[in-house]
């Protein structure tokens, strides 16, 4: 049968560079992850979006969120390491979730001069509300799993993620 000059080539993604030898299985689970990781980050803007927050607002928002479950409330010191900003950075950006009422700043009861940071109630129901629906949506994904694939799908994203925590980039070459 010949063939019809007009009819487009079948795609073919492993035809040149450094993943002409990578295998489709492997080549399709990576772009499954760059699919699953570009949904999740277009999740994560709409919600920021929803919440008129930008990325470190809300980063700090989940932070705050994550301590205060933990009863381990972050003072402003704590939440500049962990979002790696400097203190005056973090005073602004606490500042600004106080203004959009988003974050209080209390008294530590344990020690009246301490000042810690929490999210407001109504925070932490738009965070809920945004996030509950996603968390019941990755349970129900992963509750189709069975025990093997579970295990399977745990040990590749954990060696993925320390794949990506222990990868040292080269520096940029200083600016002359």
């Amino acid at each position: 049968m010949a063939r019809d000059s007009s009819a487009p080539d079948a795609p073919t993604r492993l035809d040149a560079g450094p993943r002409a030898a990578v295998p489709a299985p492997v080549a399709d689970l990576v772009d499954a992850l760059r699919a699953y990781r570009n949904a999740e980050s277009s999740m994560r803007g709409r919600s920021r979006d929803s919440m008129h927050l930008g990325r470190t607002d809300m980063t700090a928002l989940r932070l705050m969120l994550h301590a205060g479950q933990a009863g381990a409330p972050l003072n402003a010191a704590t939440l500049a390491r962990r979002l790696e900003i400097s203190t005056a950075a973090t005073t602004v950006l606490i500042d600004r979730l106080e203004k959009s009422g988003h974050a209080e700043r209390r008294r530590s009861r344990s020690d009246g001069r301490a000042i810690e940071i929490w999210p407001t109630a109504t925070s932490d129901a738009e965070v809920r509300s945004t996030m509950g629906v996603l968390h019941e949506r990755m349970m129900s994904v992963a509750g189709a799993l069975t025990a093997t694939e579970c295990a399977v799908v745990q040990r590749f994203l954990g060696s993925l993620g320390d794949a990506m925590t222990d990868l040292d980039l080269p520096g940029r070459a200083p600016s002359v």
